[in-house]
């Protein structure tokens, strides 16, 4: 199979151009930094299987690239790769349908066995987003709702800014951030918002 691989870090596009050279069922044909430019590969028809990542150079969304390839090349399969524990982007890939999704700092299988599971037919994703200790709380003890509140939170919108874009009142909003700061034992609602931020347990800037 034909591997594009799209991803800004160095050191990650030398782990995987390395996994990948050990097995003869796969051929790197080029591994570029910026997801803008992975849709030429696929114009050309020389790749079937790409490893996205999901922050990438000039700040292009990966998954949304890879929806957008998905849509147009259904039979190229697409692997999410990132180092972030954003708890949305395993999600996001699977509205849409990445056949599989790779933690490369807390992956429970090799690159090579999920690319062989992929090929094979099988939608491969980890059981649950990575684990990350948010003061005293884990970020499995937090709702999709209450990271959905941090995210807006960290986009500056004031309470009922983000009552009016999630459907809910503002006293509703008031109740979640009483509960997350009572989770994790901060009184500062933005030091609280910046701990989420830094361990990347939300990306603001990704949609």
């Amino acid at each position: 199979m034909r591997v594009l691989i799209v991803d800004d870090s160095r050191q990650s596009k030398f782990y995987l151009e390395s996994r990948i050279q050990t097995s003869p069922d796969y051929q790197v044909v080029a591994t570029i930094a910026s997801a803008a430019n992975a849709e030429l590969y696929c114009i050309r028809k020389s790749v079937d299987m790409i490893l996205m990542d999901v922050c990438t150079a000039d700040n292009t969304s990966g998954l949304e690239v890879a929806g957008k390839i998905k849509k147009n090349y259904p039979d190229i399969k697409i692997i999410i790769v990132t180092s972030m524990p954003e708890h949305s982007f395993i999600k996001k890939a699977r509205e849409y349908n990445c056949e599989g999704f790779w933690y490369k700092e807390y992956g429970e299988m090799d690159i090579l066995e999920v690319m062989d599971k992929v090929k094979n037919g099988r939608y491969v994703y980890p059981s649950e987003s990575p684990v990350i200790e948010i003061g005293y709380c884990k970020s499995s003890e937090f709702s999709p709702r209450e990271y959905d509140v941090v995210r807006l939170l960290a986009d500056g919108k004031s309470r009922q800014e983000i009552a009016d874009e999630l459907g809910i009142s503002s006293r509703t909003v008031r109740f979640y951030i009483d509960e997350l700061k009572s989770k994790t034992g901060y009184e500062d609602t933005m030091k609280m918002v910046a701990e989420f931020v830094e361990k990347k347990l939300v990306i603001n800037s990704i949609r």
